[in-house]
């Protein structure tokens, strides 16, 4: 068994998609080129579960997913396996032995004197645990460490390690006990490095939210910030409304989380909350009992504005705190980033949904080519495994839709027309129109999604409104209004005098999008790290936030279009995406000395992103207008495309706006 990173492939494994049909996918993801099967969490989940990150027994496999026996039969395939673990929080219930156990509750979760315990988020039937203890973390950690040293498992993502109560000694841990790689499901504010942790990286939101920014046209910004005005009358930066939301959630949801954090120190829950809030981070890695403070957490504490005395007290200056108000703190702000900014901001702020993505931040309208090399060669110097991404279980939207809403862009003036055309048939339908602002969230989410079914969207609709927590929310539904909202989404999706205009406006944007879609693929493919495939993202797949994101792939369509494609040549625009990872990924194998080395960027414009990987590997990816982009300095020899075939002799004619004229990316091999 080879343990070579090539690429990995991630499947969602739940009903219907268990052991043993990942196990007949094995062939097929072979074919594809993939080296590694990235499965997520694999343990004993409370009955029911649908994603396995409800863990009540972490000492044995899932029997719903075929048992230990079945996970060693997928082993004994041959494909290494990268398994996600969850070490933050279990699922409650009688299933769970350890909670049910009065005595065991105490000893492994993190209670609460007052009566309540420290969630997972906000979710109330998942409680945090206490991996800082010795007997919590052995026997967590038993089978699937028995099976990483049996060589049943050639690494591991780790699920939001943000929630430890000390992330960098937990990963120290794992690391002493022989886990080479690991992953960690982190999100980094835009600048903000990962820490020097023994990890291979991360998931690879970062590299996301860089790769599609790079498409994003920068001078769209103050048109995209005019039309949400004028639309939805809102002026406030995104940063406004993200503190207004985290504010909400620190008060609300997480208010017995706030009192808690009150009952450690003498700082009262204004103080403690408007710091949970303000913090630009997710959280900070103060060390009260090593007394290990780094220069990136007193940075976060004075951007934060958090008052002096609770900042001198959080970063361990006088007077002293108690190390468990500072612990608690840190554990507490990344569930209010999350649920504050991606799980209610995002639904909010609707100037470019595109930019609405895990890790990302709206205020940054697209991304220099020279910022997202700089970035690349961070990325090869500190983390050359790291994953990358442009779609996972856990994003807002596909990465195909994605860049579909990031192609409006290049077209502002022409959106805000089709945008106002679009609000004066709403007001006309046969039912009530929803606020504009509603509109035009379901007006985005269509141009990313369309064609789709109703069903399909009403669910999104309703989740967005809810997310929003404004008109409607999960915990206090407002069901008259969604259910106006979902008959305005119904009528307007079938309104002929809407379609008309519609139709033939998103097949323009369908078709840059997908140009888009493709560049991000092909960065995704050759950039720094190692690339990873979400289940079915091989063909287009055009999907909402989960559970939408997670639905069925149909295999047997995949296999037959692999099975299909030509040995030479360029493929149809059905199996374009497969095309150019099963050529990328071959070309990975082929030159592993030339992936696993130097990045060297190549000027060529600001519509090019140019660069070389190694001596003998250059890629070549359109991110905006380019018909006369050439190489300033051009590499020597021959070059062939494996994406079309076609030839380059740079030095020679360094013009490249031709070969970039028909799909926008090339994949050059020099012969």
């Amino acid at each position: 068994m080879s343990d070579e990173l090539i690429a990995t492939y991630r499947l969602q494994l739940g009903p219907g998609l268990g052991f043993a049909q990942a196990r007949e996918l094995v062939p097929y993801l072979r074919r594809l080129g993939v080296s590694h099967l990235y499965l997520s969490p694999s343990l004993q989940a409370r009955t029911g579960s649908t994603h396995g990150y409800d863990v009540v027994d972490p000492t044995r496999i899932s029997a719903e997913l075929g048992g230990e026996a079945g996970f060693r039969e997928l082993a004994a395939e041959g494909m290494p396996i990268i398994l996600d673990i969850v070490p933050n929080h279990m699922g409650t219930g009688e299933e769970n032995r350890w909670w049910s156990d009065p005595q065991a509750r105490e000893r492994w979760f993190d209670l609460d004197p007052a009566g309540g315990y420290r969630r997972f988020f906000d979710i109330d039937d998942m409680a945090a645990i206490r991996q800082e203890r010795e007997e919590v973390f052995e026997t967590s950690h038993r089978k699937v460490l028995e099976l990483y040293r049996e060589g049943l498992l050639a690494g591991l993502r780790v699920d939001h390690p943000d929630g430890l109560a000390d992330p960098a000694a937990y990963l120290r841990r794992l690391a002493r006990e022989g886990v080479g790689r690991v992953w960690v499901e982190k999100i980094l504010h835009p600048g903000e490095p990962l820490r020097d942790w023994p990890v291979s990286g991360t998931v690879g939101y970062e590299f996301l939210n860089d790769a599609c920014a790079v498409f994003v046209d920068r001078s769209a910004r103050e048109p995209f910030t005019e039309l949400l005005a004028t639309v939805t009358g809102e002026r406030r930066t995104f940063a406004e409304v993200a503190l207004e939301a985290q504010l909400e959630q620190a008060t609300g949801p997480f208010a017995r989380e706030l009192a808690r954090l009150a009952r450690l120190g003498p700082f009262d829950e204004r103080s403690l909350a408007n710091a949970l809030a303000s913090l630009p981070v997710y959280r900070t890695y103060v060390e009260p009992l090593s007394g290990r403070v780094e220069e990136a957490d007193r940075l976060a504490m004075r951007q934060a504005g958090v008052e002096p005395a609770l900042e001198r007290a959080l970063l361990l200056e006088e007077p002293p705190a108690d190390p468990e108000l500072v612990i608690r703190f840190q554990q507490t702000s990344p569930a209010i980033a999350a649920k504050g900014v991606e799980d209610t901001a995002y639904y909010r702020h609707l100037r470019m949904l595109a930019l609405n993505e895990v890790g990302g931040d709206p205020e940054r309208f697209g991304l220099s080519i020279d910022s997202f090399h700089a970035a690349n060669i961070e990325r090869a110097e500190r983390f050359p495994e790291g994953l990358l991404v442009t779609q996972t279980h856990d994003t807002k939207r596909s990465g195909d839709s994605r860049a579909r809403i990031g192609a409006l862009t290049a077209m502002p003036a022409g959106w805000a027309e089709h945008v106002q055309r679009w609000l004066a048939i709403g007001e006309r339908l046969s039912v009530p129109a929803p606020p504009a602002a509603v509109q035009y969230l379901i007006h985005q989410s269509l141009v990313g999604v369309w064609p789709v079914e109703l069903a399909r969207l009403q669910a999104y609709v309703c989740k967005a409104l809810r997310e929003a927590k404004q008109q409607t929310s999960w915990t206090d539904p407002d069901e008259d209004f969604e259910a106006r909202a979902l008959d305005f989404t119904a009528a307007l999706i079938r309104d002929e005098e809407f379609l008309e205009d519609f139709d033939p406006f998103v097949a323009r944007v369908a078709r840059v999008g997908e140009l888009h879609a493709l560049g991000q693929l092909l960065l995704k493919l050759t950039c720094p790290g190692v690339p990873d495939i979400y289940q079915g993202d091989e063909l287009w797949r055009l999907s909402f936030v989960d559970p939408d994101n997670r639905r069925p792939v149909d295999w047997a369509r995949r296999r037959a279009a692999l099975e299909g494609l030509r040995d030479e040549g360029p493929a149809d625009r059905e199996t374009a995406k497969m095309h150019t990872i099963v050529r990328a990924l071959e070309l990975r194998r082929r030159r592993r000395d030339c992936f696993a080395g130097a990045y060297e960027p190549l000027a060529a414009g600001e519509g090019v992103c140019a660069f070389l990987r190694g001596s003998r590997v250059m890629t070549l990816v359109a991110t905006g207008p380019c018909a006369h982009a050439r190489l300033a300095d051009p590499p020597p020899g021959s070059w062939r495309d494996v994406l079309s075939g076609a030839h380059l002799e740079p030095r020679r004619d360094p013009a490249i706006g031709a070969l970039l004229a028909h799909s926008a990316t090339a994949l050059l091999e020099r012969i």
